[in-house]
């Protein structure tokens, strides 16, 4: 299952540059990723990391990935989540999956 293997490699991908997962979801052809990471490392960064393993491995592992053109596009949104609780990110996150 590509979708669960994803997530094992993100999960993989943030740990090595000292971050963590709270909660991640995929829905056809994006990711909703919340974490907690190291202020000392800039979220592109944090977002190269991410797309650069798990696009590797992923065609690596699933040769019908290779026919697309790439498996991430350039594009990200990034936010803090200064005015909202935690526990509500990771809600919204979680409920992305039933939408």
């Amino acid at each position: 299952n590509i979708d669960l293997r994803l997530k094992e490699l993100i999960n993989q991908a943030v740990t090595e540059i000292d971050c963590q997962v709270i909660a991640v979801e995929s829905h056809l052809d994006h990711v909703h990723l919340f974490l907690q990471s190291n202020p000392l490392i800039a979220p592109n960064q944090i977002i190269h990391k991410v797309k650069g393993l798990t696009s590797f491995r992923l065609r690596k592992e699933f040769p019908e990935l290779m026919r697309l053109p790439s498996m991430w596009t350039r594009s990200y949104f990034c936010g803090t989540a200064g005015a909202v609780s935690g526990e509500t990110i990771k809600r919204y996150v979680e409920n992305q999956k039933t939408k």
